[in-house]
């Protein structure tokens, strides 16, 4: 082409993410992407390139950045290993619907079918939980190709897309324009949909909304809240979706998911109109598909961006595709209902919610409960949370609550290992916020070497790890299934303390209520990466039930 300089297929990798909007790509390096990285050198001004310790730590890293920042997260890995390493971030990015881009190194094309060197055919292996999977064999398609990844990562549903690199083909010499996002304004309402919504809202008795679902602005959530608050209507979240809606409001009513609340459960069912908004009504949000009936009993309204998510497990009474920010502006908008019938219904959710947060007498030095009740009060109101997953998590989710402009980042497909790399990611994404991880034992131990990586980048999230000694999720299913039979279940922990500070970062110990804000404080304080380990009771293996409990109520 005249007056287009050739690059090589590796620096039309790096300009291609320039040009889609890219600012951050989180890696573990290969030989099989060289020419990518020395891309990615001359963009070094643009892009920042995040050296990552472990394939799983670095597209958790990207899956935080695509959650708080609506754009696709950029992880690159090697063929093999590593690509089988990142299928659990994949995972995450799909079920929890986050935009994520994962690069792959490829092996070089005349091998293919030999099982040479770390061959996987990534169509096959990635199919099930990408929205996309393609490879690219052609420079001269890099431009294309990168620009539809992003399109699909962010169209309808967001999710992950996967784009295999050919080792080669990124040392070609072509001449190619880099291609960036087409402008395409989102899908809204259709004209009779808000009009039929009212008029369905107008007819409940006990309505209830549910939020959930990716890529919600500022302005989107002000806007849902706005429109729910307006109308009176009690609002629960799905799924590790705390950051939606303020947990401060009179209007929440708790969270719909692992260990929701017996008290919101029974609500739900009472409900005679679901408001659900960004939601996929998924199984934890139905609590095992028990509390709606798939036929439509109960009047559902269902706004989503993909139309193939409407009624695919409950059958709507109205179904409206939108994106979830042009159909919470087209709400705020509408007059409220006039003189809504509910506002003491309203009042029944919200003091279910009051007596599920009120913290109860735990035996032992450490009433968990009140301590982080006690945290809460000392946060910044702009603190992002990540989780990991486990039965520690149903502890923050029970007693605190998330206001208005914090941010809450957790795996909806219950993957084990994501809150530290989360944390990583999130910090690295907004070094001046406080970003404060929740995690077990167990998952401290899966990806906890990704610590390094914030060093390494000076990020200084500040991670609370629940000490029990075990997995206690699996655990408490033994004891209710086999009590008494503990198989597999125990750990051997390090001292966190001192596995944080070998690295030079801050650690703590919490054994006490009054130990726990002091803590948080002093990491605070430090500007370190930090660790708080919190020693809890292995007796207490849940927030509602001891071992004995347990074991008592099995032998029933």
């Amino acid at each position: 082409m005249a007056g287009i300089e050739a690059r090589t297929g590796g620096q039309l990798l790096a300009d291609a993410l320039v040009a889609n909007g890219a600012t951050h790509v989180f890696a573990v390096p290969g030989e099989s992407y060289l020419d990518l990285l020395d891309g990615l050198y001359a963009q070094r001004n643009r892009v920042e390139l995040v050296t990552c310790r472990f394939e799983a730590g670095a597209v958790h890293m990207a899956e935080a950045h695509g959650k708080l920042t609506g754009r696709p997260g950029v992880a690159v890995v090697t063929r093999g290993p590593g690509a089988c390493h990142a299928a659990i971030g994949v995972h995450v990015a799909f079920q929890d619907s986050t935009p994520l881009v994962l690069l792959v190194g490829q092996i070089p094309m005349n091998e293919t079918d030999r099982e040479t060197f770390q061959e996987v055919d990534y169509r096959r292996f990635f199919g099930p939980i990408a929205k996309w999977v393609t490879q690219i064999d052609e420079a001269a398609r890099i431009p294309e190709l990168m620009a539809h990844a992003f399109d699909v990562a962010t169209s309808g549903r967001p999710g992950p897309v996967v784009v295999a690199l050919s080792e080669e083909m990124q040392k070609h010499l072509v001449e190619a324009v880099d291609i960036g996002p087409a402008p395409v304004l989102p899908p809204h309402p259709a004209p009779d949909a808000l009009p039929r919504l009212m008029a369905m809202l107008e007819k409940a008795e006990k309505p209830l909304a549910i939020l959930g679902g990716s890529r919600w602005t500022d302005q989107g959530r002000a806007d849902i809240a706005k429109f729910l608050t307006a109308n009176d209507i009690p609002v629960a979240v799905g799924f590790r979706r705390q950051g939606l809606f303020d947990g401060t409001s009179a209007h929440f009513a708790g969270d719909l998911g692992v260990g929701a609340d017996a008290g919101l459960v029974a609500k739900a069912k009472e409900s005679d109109l679901i408001l659900a908004i960004g939601t996929r009504i998924g199984e934890p949000v139905s609590q095992g598909y028990t509390i709606f009936d798939m036929a439509g009993s109960k009047p559902i309204i269902h706004v989503y961006p993909d139309q193939a998510e409407i009624g695919r497990v409950y059958r709507p009474a109205l179904g409206i595709v939108s994106d979830l920010n042009a159909f919470a502006a087209s709400a705020a908008a509408l007059p409220p209902v006039a003189s809504p019938r509910w506002a003491g219904w309203r009042a029944e959710v919200r003091k279910a919610r009051e007596a599920q947060a009120k913290a109860p007498s735990y035996e032992g030095s450490l009433n968990l409960a009140v301590a982080l009740q006690e945290l809460e009060k000392v946060l910044p109101a702009d603190t992002i949370f990540t989780t990991d997953a486990g039965n520690f998590a149903t502890w923050p989710t029970r007693f605190m609550h998330v206001s208005e402009k914090q941010d809450f980042l957790g795996p909806t497909n219950g993957a084990m290992g994501y809150g530290i790399p989360a944390a990583i990611g999130a910090a690295i994404t907004h070094p001046d916020r406080t970003v404060l991880c929740f995690v077990g034992d167990g998952g401290a131990l899966m990806t906890g070497q990704e610590i390094a990586t914030a060093f390494h980048h000076g990020a200084a999230p500040i991670v609370m790890v629940f000490n029990n000694g075990m997995y206690g999720t699996i655990r408490m299913y033994q004891e209710r299934t086999y009590p008494g039979r503990v198989s597999g279940t125990a750990l051997t922990n390090p001292d966190f303390r001192l596995f944080i500070e070998s690295f030079g970062g801050h650690g703590e110990v919490v054994e006490t209520t009054e130990e726990m804000v002091p803590a948080f404080q002093r990491a605070k304080a430090s500007g370190k990466p930090a660790i708080i380990e919190v020693r809890m009771n292995p007796e207490q293996v849940t927030n509602r039930a001891t071992i004995a409990q347990l074991r008592a109520q099995a032998t029933k």
